[in-house]
């Protein structure tokens, strides 16, 4: 009977470490730990048993139209060495057909073997996300570089920035204010996740709720903390994977061109039997005779030798009939089909795939860096206008890091007045991220919505019209790299030499903000604030105005505020409230350690007291945007009657606003078509059958990798072609499972790759839909191709046939 585990997540610090009888500054003992491990084993993924080499060469050989081939090149041996036998001249040519039939079938053999030893690389793949060591506490001691392997539940270990996770963890103490995991390989968020110590209510969540979690292969982004071992090796959600990858491994069903092989090799077999026999039986007389003498057969005379020979007749038919050249023919097309399909960026790993793709009926999308861009990006920001009843909205062009990747909607920074500066100064400044350049990807350090805010900056420009063309022709001499990596942020690196940054007041969960010092240029110090907006709005006296001016908020300025905001909100953007204080009291002049009220900004608790009275600048909307012209691909599949099916590890809101944006899912359209992954799963068969089976797109949120695997083994129950596309850990079981998996090329992970049939170089989702038009020209010149080789061997079936059958000398 398995083992049930222990619901860490929903339990408080003190009942877990009493759980794993541990004591949080002590560790567990050396005793203790050779005690858990002969009960949990190492920490590490087990190796699945693959196939033998000998079974996978004889698994190429299970095929009927191999099979009839093996029988042809059988029979044209004997016949060969028959007629070798009797003649003198004959030689090698005699052997030439048999010969040719094998070389071609042990070719197709070596492709798929080579294909199906792939599979064992994603396994392999997976192994490489494990950790290698960690710091844990034995004995009372912190021990710097633990083997990972040899860890067990209950071992206390210390993360830091940069650390991969070793296990399966419960956090149990924070050692700074804030402590985030980027986990969105494993789970599909897009941002960085924070960790708290607090027992979540639910015992049966999903991975995403599990906040006080942290799971084996992902990184820490921010902060320290001390974590409890729940799970190692393969109990752990990665090991779980590996579980999932191997079980869909051994799902895997044949191609429909297969299929279609195979029945057509069932009717071939049947007819050319037959033939084969009328044309023996045809030719009776010709070695078998006799009278009749009362009704009754007498004188029977039987010619062994022509009743060989007639034997052989039909046997030479039956092998004409065969078109030997089949597998050679598919395999080519396939090859060709390839070569093709990389010249538009979708990149085959295996041949079969190519014909799989073109009769593809529904294709399971992921989201995140799939039909978006993975990259975080301010999208719109407002501010108040002329008086607190009016605001202003300013739209953002861009989907990328690139500063360089559109602009600010009529913007002209000639303008910038002075509520619009002190936004470009709290972006640029209350920052702790950076970009840089991998060829022509950018990539943020940090977290990506400061990293976004950063671009906005740059979008955005400077006040000073000198500083401003220094930057510019320093861009255009540099093309905006420093060095090979770095990006040139001259906007962001203005506002930092003006506002010099000299402390730092961390997020935490009750403030729901984060705020810095800098020194102004007048020699005062400055406090810039970024957070929750409901959290900002609680506590500022005043708005800023665009001239500059501060007003006292009162309620109907605070209405339209949190107006903006639900509008914001409601279009799935994830929004930023910014604010300044200029009097700081004690802190006003502060400029290092050695300051009497410095003791004050080590103590957490009074931040909130620093973060009051503030003056409200405006809101920023954030958001993972999708690629362009993701629309117009959704509807080009609507069109060649493929369904599209949305299933990510995001929230809810968020993905069924990008579904409405690309048109996947109507305004007013959201009943019945969108779920999380554990709502679509407490529903009954017949009910989640009905679901699939309705036309137009559908929504999975919040789905963990077994829901991805679940729902595409429902659609294949239903006779469906399925695509699934991905790029994280949690991808890969349903890649593998699914009739053609696609792997992001660029974005991807090497498991996710490893496991998928095809990876595209661009992460493009329109790639697909032009891979698959290209598909389908393939399975149809493949389709053409047969035919012409079938009717071609008819002709020759017809002519012996018809020759026996009206008595015609051979």
């Amino acid at each position: 009977m398995e083992e049930r585990p222990f619901p860490a997540w929903s339990c408080s610090v003190e009942q877990c470490l009493k759980e794993y009888k541990v004591k949080l500054d002590k560790g567990l003992s050396s005793y203790e730990v050779e005690k858990l491990r002969e009960r949990y084993g190492w920490n590490e993924l087990s190796k699945e048993k693959g196939k033998p080499l000998w079974r996978l060469v004889l698994d190429q050989f299970d095929d009927i139209l191999v099979k009839i081939l093996l029988g042809a090149a059988f029979i044209s041996f004997i016949l060969a060495y028959m007629h070798g036998s009797e003649s003198v001249d004959s030689g090698f040519e005699a052997y030439v057909e048999p010969f040719v039939i094998m070389l071609i079938l042990v070719l197709n053999a070596i492709v798929g073997v080579w294909q199906e030893s792939t599979a064992e690389k994603a396994l392999h793949a997976l192994k490489e996300m494990q950790c290698e060591s960690g710091r844990v506490l034995r004995d009372g001691y912190l021990v710097p570089d633990l083997p990972a392997r040899e860890l067990v539940p209950g071992d206390i270990i210390e993360l830091r920035v940069g650390d991969k996770v070793p296990a399966d963890m419960r956090v149990v103490s924070l050692k700074t204010l804030t402590f985030r995991v980027e986990q969105s390989s494993l789970t599909g968020e897009a941002i960085p996740v924070l960790k708290g110590t607090s027992p979540i209510a639910m015992v049966d969540c999903e991975l995403q709720a599990k906040e006080n979690m942290v799971f084996s292969g992902t990184v820490v982004v921010n902060g320290t903390c001390m974590c409890v071992v729940v799970s190692t090796g393969m109990n752990t959600e990665l090991g779980k994977i590996q579980k999932q990858i191997h079980e869909a491994s051994l799902e895997e069903t044949d191609t429909p061109l297969k299929k279609k092989l195979d029945e057509f090799g069932g009717r071939l077999t049947t007819a050319i039997g037959l033939v084969c026999l009328i044309v023996w039986i045809t030719n009776y007389r010709n070695f078998l005779s006799w009278e009749v003498v009362d009704g009754w057969p007498a004188n029977v005379q039987f010619s062994f030798q022509k009743c060989t020979y007639y034997f052989e007749i039909a046997v030479a038919l039956a092998v004409a009939a065969i078109p030997e050249g089949l597998p050679a023919v598919i395999t080519t097309s396939l090859a060709l089909g390839t070569r093709k399909m990389a010249q538009k960026n979708a990149i085959v790993r295996k041949l079969p795939s190519v014909e799989t793709l073109g009769c593809t009926t529904v294709i399971c999308s992921d989201k995140t860096g799939t039909l978006t861009t993975n990259q975080m990006s301010v999208s719109e920001f407002f501010t108040l206008g002329g008086k607190t009843t009016t605001s202003r909205i300013f739209y953002v062009e861009g989907t990328t890091y690139d500063p360089k990747d559109g602009g600010i909607v009529d913007w002209n920074c000639y303008n910038m007045d002075a509520n619009l500066q002190a936004v470009a100064e709290i972006c640029a400044v209350c920052n702790d991220s950076g970009i840089y350049s991998e060829g022509r990807l950018f990539r943020a350090t940090g977290l990506p919505t400061e990293a976004a805010l950063k671009v906005l900056v740059e979008k955005m420009g400077v006040p000073d019209a000198t500083i401003r063309n220094k930057i510019r022709d320093a861009r255009l001499a540099a093309n905006y790299l420093i060095d090979s990596r770095s990006v040139n942020l001259g906007c962001c690196d203005w506002w930092n030499k003006r506002s010099r940054r000299i402390a730092t007041l961390e997020f935490d969960r009750i403030r729901k903000s984060m705020s810095v010092i800098a020194r102004e240029p007048t020699g005062r110090n400055r406090l810039l604030v970024k957070g929750a907006v409901e959290s900002l709005l609680d506590r500022s006296s005043h708005v800023q105005l665009a001239d500059g001016s501060l007003v006292p908020i009162d309620e109907p300025c605070k209405e339209l505020l949190l107006s903006k905001l639900m509008e914001m909100s409601s279009k799935g953007l994830r929004c930023l409230g910014l604010a300044y204080k200029d009097d700081l009291g004690e802190f006003s002049d502060y400029n290092n350690d050695s300051h009497p009220a410095h003791g004050k900004l080590l103590d957490p608790a009074f931040y909130s007291s620093v973060e009051s009275d503030l003056v409200f600048v405006g809101v920023v909307g954030l958001r993972d945007p999708p690629r362009d012209d993701i629309d117009k691909a959704i509807e080009d599949c609507r069109r060649a009657g493929i369904k599209v099916m949305v299933i990510t590890g995001d929230n809810k809101s968020t993905a069924e606003a990008i579904c409405q944006e690309i048109r996947l899912l109507a305004e007013n359209d959201l009943r019945g078509r969108s779920f999380t992954g554990k709502e679509f799963m407490d529903l009954s068969p017949s009910k989640q059958t009905e679901i699939l089976k309705r036309p137009g797109g559908i929504v999975f949120s919040r789905a963990e990798p077994r829901h991805k695997q679940e729902i595409v083994r429902m659609l294949k129950e239903m006779g469906q072609i399925v695509a699934m596309t991905g790029d994280g850990v949690n991808d890969a079981p349903a890649l593998k499972l699914a009739d053609i998996g696609i792997a992001m090329g660029i974005t991807g992970t090497e498991v996710a790759k490893e496991a998928s049939d095809m990876v595209l170089a661009d992460d493009n989702f329109g790639t697909i839909v032009s891979a698959v038009a290209e598909g389908r020209s393939i399975y149809n010149n493949m389709k053409a191709f047969i035919r012409y080789m079938i009717s071609s061997n008819v002709g020759e079936v017809i002519s012996i046939f018809l020759t026996a059958a009206l008595g015609i000398p051979e």
